[in-house]
């Protein structure tokens, strides 16, 4: 009976060492396998990410899933035409992308519009989303977020009261409440994306404002 004890000890641990150890091993071999890939959502964070976009209220259509031989591919993507405003030229986008963009809509861009513009927010401008390219289109570049469908770039505002606040003009030249509007929809963006480009962020970024959810973290 004793030895019968030991054997049966012996065998659960043997039977609790393997369950505990193959899990960190699938998961390491995942990781390394793709050390530079934008993680793509799973088909359930899609559908949960699905629902939060109905309850936003936000407009959207699905957009089929692609990949192209270059390296660019469209995953659990969506083209949005309004949160809460219209919202001009945008193409696929990333739900988790699109989610935050909604999200940044609502909490930023309409409310910092009523406390330093005076006049709400009827339409944001978007120079698009998806775009099977390079970084700033450079020869030898990595392939831009904009080729995951995970990036956005934001260039203009329109107001109620007729105004048109564009990154281009606002941003340098604008009046004092039109800067601080811009600045605060700006480093509102930066808690919500991985990576935001201002036009004080680089050349490439002078008529408006990028933000994604790549791997990277960058403030600019």
């Amino acid at each position: 009976m004793a030895d019968f004890r030991i054997l049966s000890c012996l065998l659960l641990f043997i039977l609790a060492s393997c369950s505990g150890s193959s899990p960190h091993k699938r998961r390491s071999g995942s990781t390394a396998s793709h050390p530079i890939a934008t993680p793509v959502p799973s088909s359930g964070d899609f559908h949960h990410c699905l629902g939060d976009l109905n309850k936003e209220g936000v407009h959207y259509q699905l957009v089929p899933d692609r990949t192209f031989d270059n390296g660019c591919s469209i995953y659990h993507a969506v083209t949005m035409t309004s949160a809460q405003v219209p919202i001009t030229h945008l193409g696929p986008l990333q739900c988790p992308a699109a989610e935050n963009l909604a999200y940044w809509i609502d909490d930023a861009v309409l409310k910092s519009a009523k406390v330093w513009l005076g006049s709400p927010v009827i339409k944001v401008e978007t120079f698009g989303s998806y775009s099977c390219r390079t970084r700033n289109s450079r020869a030898g570049a990595k392939i831009s977020e904009h080729g995951r469908a995970n990036a956005v770039d934001i260039s203009a505002f329109d107001l109620a009261d007729g105004r048109r606040i564009t990154v281009k003009e606002g941003w340098r030249h604008g009046d004092r409440h039109t800067k601080d509007f811009l600045r605060s929809v700006f480093h509102a963006a930066c808690r919500r994306f991985s990576v935001v480009i201002s036009p004080d962020g680089d050349e490439y970024h002078q008529d408006h404002i990028h933000m994604d959810l790549g791997q990277s973290q960058y403030c600019h």
